[in-house]
């Protein structure tokens, strides 16, 4: 498909301003291109005014997210807005287009894990997700210090 290419790029433009080096997060080009290769795996662009993007042209993707479902469940595993359009509610857009999405597949849950203390997790809790677990010292920084996964989940 013509739009992949042009979409990973646009993720990996995102991701790169949008995650802290520190924490790790970020996924490289390989897993991106090797998670949208599978077929329940699914991204979601959205520009800033809010609107999502099925086509994106060059820089013009503010945020994203990318899931995966299998049977009745979705899994958030990326979610990402770059940092000059934090604030404007693009995360919250983001999570509301997947939950229409997962919706539109049978999906009855969305799961996401974050690592504690990531300012996200407002957003998170904003659009109905509540934490159900924690991994403790699961994400390794970049110091070596190892901190928290916070396992969230909602009903949709």
């Amino acid at each position: 498909m013509t739009d992949i290419p042009v979409t990973i790029d646009e993720i990996m433009s995102i991701m790169e301003t949008a995650f802290d080096p520190y924490y790790g997060e970020a996924w490289n080009r390989r897993q991106i291109e090797d998670a949208l290769s599978m077929p329940h795996t699914h991204a979601l662009l959205i520009d800033e005014v809010g609107s999502r993007l099925t086509y994106p042209s060059a820089g013009s993707a503010a945020g994203f997210a990318m899931s995966r479902h299998a049977a009745d469940e979705e899994e958030l595993l990326l979610l990402a807005v770059r940092p000059e359009h934090r604030g404007n509610g693009l995360g919250k857009s983001l999570i509301e287009h997947l939950f229409a999405a997962a919706r539109s597949r049978s999906v009855a849950r969305v799961f996401l894990e974050m690592r504690r203390d990531n300012p996200a997790e407002s957003v998170y809790r904003t659009t109905g997700f509540e934490a159900i677990g924690v991994r403790p010292s699961y994400y390794r920084l970049a110091n070596g210090e190892r901190i928290d996964a916070i396992t969230f989940a909602k009903s949709i």
